[in-house]
């Protein structure tokens, strides 16, 4: 990240850190996909900019993942959604697939353990988590056809 001396200009020098680091673990921002249609590739990203990844379980970011869909503006079309499973798609700087809502080339990455907390389980500052309906999930990895 280049800084800026006293009168406003460019300094030269550069912050080589990279951003996971550049926040702890107890202020992350985190970037949740909410997925409506796997087929239909509807999703909004929602953003959660002050998580604290050593104290919030996987439960609490479901909860308010959904507090957040049911009440925050443009959210109004995901709100019949039934969602219960998040699944991390990438950290920061990591990999992301040819899928760009979710990854399904392994379900290693499934968060199922409501009671962990999000640090216990490699969620870190910039991370970008799906958070969907499993069934639609299953249905959709059996079949990954796209219909847009």
């Amino acid at each position: 990240m280049a800084t800026l001396n006293d009168a406003g200009a460019d300094s030269g020098e550069f912050d080589d850190a990279l951003t996971n680091t550049l926040r702890p673990l107890t202020d992350c921002f985190l970037t949740v996909r909410i997925i409506k249609s796997f087929t239909f590739r509807t999703t909004k990203n929602l953003l959660l900019p002050h998580v604290d990844a050593t104290k919030m379980t996987v439960g609490q970011l479901k909860d308010l993942c959904r507090e957040q869909v049911k009440t925050a503006p443009g959210f109004k079309p995901y709100r019949t959604c039934e969602l219960d499973t998040l699944k991390l798609y990438t950290r920061a700087h990591g990999h992301k697939t040819m899928d760009l809502i979710i990854n399904h080339e392994t379900d290693d990455d499934i968060l199922d353990d409501d009671n962990a907390t999000l640090a216990s389980v490699g969620i870190e500052n910039e991370s970008e988590i799906s958070f969907f309906n499993r069934a639609l999930y299953d249905e959709y990895k059996a079949n990954p056809q796209q219909a847009w």
